[in-house]
């Protein structure tokens, strides 16, 4: 089954899909798109255009979600392989340091990296990326303890396959799935995080157009007398944040066969 007639059975996740491809397209062609430059003289407190901030403020958004996710992954692909295949020692010692990270919450270890780090679009990356990679660590360590058992795993060692062959050749492919579905659900996670991050002023500093910024700061403040300008970048992240969800749960379901709708494996 392909996948379009597999999204077919996923009509949220199709729709999940189709935000996301509008919200690229939007990244890609905010010059074309903004009728206004995002920082001259428009419609805000500044003077700045609301339109034009909100479209430029995807490709924040989009920066900020694929550098967040890409390091968490690489981050907890490494920790998930190293301790689901080599498990003994190494497995207690990692899972150690992910039940700590894990053991406070998630926007209390992202405001002290950002106190230490200090503020900065780079900086908000990292915070992201280093926050989100406990909770990945643990689904992709789950995914490599289900495949180490497996009877080709064996036969390779019997070979005299050696270990990073073995991981790189017969591991990490099998589990691309779970990687997948990963990275999808982290990009709206991550969007909302920044969101969060910025509401308490250590988010993408100013003039920077993030929606983050526009929601919490203009746009809580003037609430009242104009409400479009906490409206629209609202909306804008709830769209983008139930895209990458609805997009990444559709995923999951069709690439585990678990889910695919009991014995007769219905998608």
């Amino acid at each position: 089954m392909s996948l379009f007639w597999a999204m077919r059975g996923k009509p949220l996740g199709a729709l999940g899909g189709l935000l996301i491809i509008v919200l690229v397209a939007t990244a890609l062609l905010a010059p074309v798109l903004a009728p206004y430059d995002p920082i001259k003289m428009g419609t805000d407190d500044f003077g700045r255009d609301i339109l034009s901030r909100v479209i430029y403020g995807a490709r924040i958004s989009m920066l900020l979600g694929l550098g967040a996710v890409a390091i968490s992954t690489l981050l907890a692909t490494i920790i998930g392989l190293l301790s689901g295949y080599y498990g003994g020692r190494i497995d207690i010692v990692l899972q150690r340091c992910i039940d700590t990270l894990m053991a406070f919450p998630g926007l209390v270890v992202l405001l002290t990296i950002m106190a230490m780090l200090g503020q900065g679009l780079g900086n908000v990356i990292l915070a992201l990326g280093i926050g989100g990679t406990a909770g990945n660590a643990r689904i992709i360590r789950s995914a490599v303890l289900a495949i180490r058992e497996n009877q080709y795993i064996e036969v390779a060692r019997a070979t005299g396959c050696q270990d990073w062959q073995i991981i790189l050749r017969h591991i990490l492919p099998n589990i691309a799935a779970p990687i997948m579905v990963v990275v999808t659900l982290g990009l709206g996670v991550a969007i909302l995080a920044e969101s969060a991050l910025s509401f308490l002023g250590f988010g993408v500093p100013p003039p920077t157009p993030s929606w983050g910024a526009m929601l919490s700061g203009s746009g809580r403040t003037y609430m009242i007398q104009a409400p479009w300008m906490a409206v629209f970048p609202g909306i804008a992240i709830s769209l983008a944040v139930f895209g990458f969800n609805m997009l990444g749960d559709a995923l999951r379901d069709l690439l585990d066969p678990k889910l695919r709708g009991g014995p007769q494996g219905r998608a």
